[in-house]
Formats: C-alpha cells, sequence, structure tokens
C-alpha cells in the first residue's frame, strides 16, 4: 500500500505566530519586527501553500503595500490558503467590547479583500489560575450573531477551545459549536489543547461535529507542562514529532475523523522566534511534512492489519 497517497492534503498554513519572527500574544503591540514582503517571499521559499495574519499586522499592510497589494503579493508566491487571528471580547460589553468590534471591523473588511476563509476568535481566558465567570447567554447569543456577520462578508469564525479559557475542552467547545449551530460558526482544533486539554485522540471522532471543525493545527510540547499553562503554551511549543505529544498519531486520528483540510502549524516558541526567518520556516515547514507521512504510515499499517 502507497502511504503517500492516504493523506492526500499536504498543504501547510503556517500560522500567524509562526512567521511572525520575534513576536508572541500579549507581548508588547504583538506585531511582527519583519516586513511582510520578506515573510511572504520567505514562507514561500521554504514550501509553505497558506498563512495565518495576526489582526495586530493588518493597520501597518493598509499603510505599506494595501490589502490589494498584499493580496497580489500572496498570489505572486503562491499563497492559496489564508486565516486570521484573533478576535476576543466579542460576548461582552462597555470599553472592551467597543475595542473588539473595532477590530471585528478591520477583520471583516480584510477578510472581503483578501478572500479569508477563517477567522481564529477566542474565549474568556486566564492567564492564570480559573477565567472570570461568562454570562452563557451572552456568549451564545454573541457568537451566533459574530458567526452571521462573518458569514454576510464571506467568511466564518472558528472558536478555540483552550484549558486556559471557559472551553477547557474539546468537548466543552464541541458541546456549544453544536448548541448554536450556525453555519459559519465552528473550531479550531489544535494539538496542544488537545492534548493538555486532556481529550484522548481516539475520542476525537465521537466527539468532533466535523462538519463545523474550520480549523486543525498541529505542533508538540513536553509531556510536562512546563511552568504555568499560558508559558507554556506560548514559550515552549515544538516541532512537530519532536516531543512527546504524538502528533503523528493526532494527525492520524483526525483524518480518521473525517478531515480532509489543509494543515495548519502553530509554533509558539522562544526558540524558534529566535531563530533566522528562513530558517524557522524551514524546519516548521519540514517536521510538518514529516508528521503528515508519518501519520499516513500509521494509517497504512492500520489498513494493511485489516485485509
Amino acid at each position: 500500500m502507497n502511504a503517500t497517497n492516504i493523506i492526500q492534503n499536504r498543504d501547510l498554513l503556517a500560522s500567524c505566530w509562526t512567521w511572525a519572527g520575534n513576536a508572541a500574544p500579549l507581548r508588547g503591540d504583538e506585531t511582527s519586527p519583519i516586513d511582510v514582503r520578506t515573510r511572504v517571499e520567505a514562507a514561500a521559499k521554504a514550501g509553505w501553500k497558506g498563512l495565518g495574519f495576526i489582526h495586530a499586522d493588518l493597520p501597518e499592510i493598509e499603510k505599506t503595500i494595501g490589502l490589494k497589494g498584499l493580496r497580489q503579493l500572496l498570489d505572486d508566491n503562491g499563497i492559496v490558503h489564508v486565516e486570521m487571528e484573533f478576535l476576543a471580547d466579542w460576548w461582552k460589553t462597555g470599553p472592551e467590547r467597543a475595542e473588539s468590534d473595532r477590530w471585528r471591523k478591520i477583520l471583516f473588511n480584510a477578510a472581503e479583500i483578501l478572500g479569508v476563509k477563517t477567522i481564529k476568535v477566542g474565549a474568556e481566558l486566564a492567564l492564570e489560575g480559573e477565567p472570570a465567570p461568562v454570562d452563557e447567554t451572552a456568549f451564545h447569543q454573541e457568537f451566533d450573531r459574530l458567526a452571521t456577520e462573518a458569514g454576510e462578508v464571506g467568511t466564518r469564525v472558528a472558536l478555540e477551545p483552550m484549558p486556559m479559557n471557559n472551553l477547557k475542552t474539546l468537548e466543552i467547545g464541541a458541546k456549544f459549536i453544536n448548541e448554536v449551530n450556525n453555519p459559519h460558526g465552528g473550531l479550531t482544533v489544535d494539538t496542544w489543547h488537545t492534548s493538555r486539554g486532556g481529550t484522548r485522540y481516539e475520542d476525537l471522532a465521537a466527539i468532533l461535529p466535523m462538519d463545523k471543525v474550520f480549523v486543525v493545527e498541529i505542533d508538540d510540547a513536553h509531556r510536562e507542562v512546563r511552568g504555568s499553562l499560558w508559558e507554556d503554551t506560548i514559550n515552549e511549543r515544538l516541532y512537530p514529532g519532536e516531543g512527546d505529544l504524538d502528533t503523528a498519531a493526532f494527525v492520524k486520528a483526525i483524518h480518521d475523523a473525517g478531515w480532509r483540510g489543509h494543515w495548519g502549524v502553530e509554533i509558539l516558541a522562544e526558540s524558534h522566534r529566535l531563530l533566522p526567518l528562513d530558517q524557522a520556516l524551514a524546519r516548521a515547514h519540514d517536521t510538518a511534512a514529516a508528521t503528515l507521512e508519518a501519520a499516513s504510515q500509521l494509517i497504512a499499517a492500520e489498513q494493511s492489519e485489516k485485509v
């Protein structure tokens, strides 16, 4: 059996932090210190077919090459998959909601021009301890509204369950998404969040409504959490296949569950951020590609045993 043909979609998308250079979540203004043209060209050279953009970079892009110029740059470099993130506080009121709505407008405008299929959105996050209480009715209603508005501009939103937010596990996230039941609102499923949230890979097929899984991201980590969960997720992730999370088994499990889309690669690590951009992009790409091949080998071996 030819394992190479089992996972047919091998397109890889560099999630926003993977190709940002020395930038990190909630650090400074979150913008990349490297201009977007340099980054896009480096990503294309390393073999990436998709790129994720952080909201914070969009105003600078608009001021320099413009969103239409960016779309042309992506086309010229063979980038066919585009995602954006990160919208927070969309369910709140007062000043936090006003700031969220400002970014919502920026993200939706960019999505229309760039042809963005999916925007990742967050939930109530706690860097330490437990997340603040959330009005569940407002959370439900406002996500439904957000998803509907996303659909009106030709995109959709993917909510990301995390062990540090009010949707601590994929089970909780899937239940919420099923209850809202909006065609433009779905889930992000990530190796780190799945494992650290305590979900077994073999349970993914039973847990996930695959028509509502909009984004899949792979990465790796040490067996034990290093520091807090927040510190672990933003500073200690490893390249796929180089840690203890058995990322190939994750890929196999979600492929078995029905995922046929491209694969996001989200590397958040201080060691990755400090590498020269071309080296960081090549290593993230090549380890992810090797992980997809390893997962195909696992699937092929399982199928051979059944013959």
